[in-house]
């Protein structure tokens, strides 16, 4: 074997090596992401369901809130056009309430309840996540004055 002979088989090893390692890497990052929907964006079908991690967000609705026996809570998180049902089996945040900002994580079911296995409440007046700011926005009910602030009721 030649020496360009050997340096080309070297490149081509530390290639496969790298592609490899790259691929498994990607793999391993794609079963942990967690997507952001809007409840408009989980009723137009773009969620997917099953084993595909969500997060949700948008306003806990007013009248929505239904303690069940335990620990376990149902509400419906809004966006002020679509609703999505939410189950959550824990403890909440203190700062839970209805027509609060909220963010749920967890898995839409085929019957198109999100049963949540963590709730993010905002942790004080002037604050919301940037993805409900943005969707609240697109739907045109946003009454803050910055990025992250919204109006006190």
């Amino acid at each position: 074997m030649t020496r360009k002979q050997r340096r080309l088989t070297l490149i081509a090893a530390a290639g496969t090596v790298l592609a490899v390692s790259a691929g498994l890497v990607l793999n391993a990052a794609s079963s942990r992401i967690t997507l952001f929907k809007t409840p408009t964006e989980i009723a137009e079908g773009l969620a997917g369901q099953g084993d595909q991690r969500l997060r949700i967000g948008g306003l806990v609705k007013d009248g929505s809130v239904l303690r069940g026996e335990g620990a376990t809570v149902r509400f419906a998180v809004t966006d002020t056009v679509n609703d999505v049902p939410v189950t959550y089996v824990g403890l909440l945040p203190d700062l839970f309430r209805e027509g609060q900002g909220v963010v749920a994580e967890g898995r839409l079911g085929p019957d198109g309840v999100f049963t949540a296995d963590n709730v993010l409440a905002k942790h004080d007046e002037n604050y919301m996540p940037k993805e409900v700011v943005d969707s609240l926005k697109a739907q045109g009910v946003w009454e803050g004055d910055g990025a992250g602030a919204m109006k006190s009721n």
